[in-house]
């Protein structure tokens, strides 16, 4: 038999599908049940971002979503996610979902996320 804390060790992730990128910018700035820190989720344009204020992609492809800048010099990927008000598990888990998908990675992400280049 498990545990309370076995049975409830996991975390719940929210993902939004769209059809396009302009489709799910104008959701993340309107719909209530869209939270920060959400997966929005674009097949059509193998888009996987993150929700915010300015949703941003993961993906080397962004369409009418927000590119990431060039991160600072010695900046981490936690102090990353501080600075646009996520958290880095946000980042990890909607970067480890555009793997799994076979959509390429920014770029400037795949050093913070200790990944290997595909």
């Amino acid at each position: 038999m498990l545990t309370d804390s076995e049975r409830f060790a996991f975390e719940t992730r929210r993902h939004h599908a769209f059809a396009s990128t302009g489709n799910a910018y104008d959701a993340s700035q309107c719909d209530e049940a869209i939270k920060t820190g959400d997966t929005l989720i674009v097949l059509a344009e193998q888009v996987v971002a993150i929700a915010m204020t300015w949703p941003f992609a993961v993906t080397a492809t962004c369409g009418k979503l927000h590119a990431l800048s060039a991160s600072r010099p010695g900046e981490d990927l936690a102090a990353l996610a501080r600075t646009l008000h996520v958290r880095a598990a946000d980042f990890r888990h909607a970067a480890d979902l555009a793997r799994r998908l076979g959509f390429p990675i920014d770029p400037q992400l795949i050093p913070l996320l200790d990944m290997l280049a595909e």
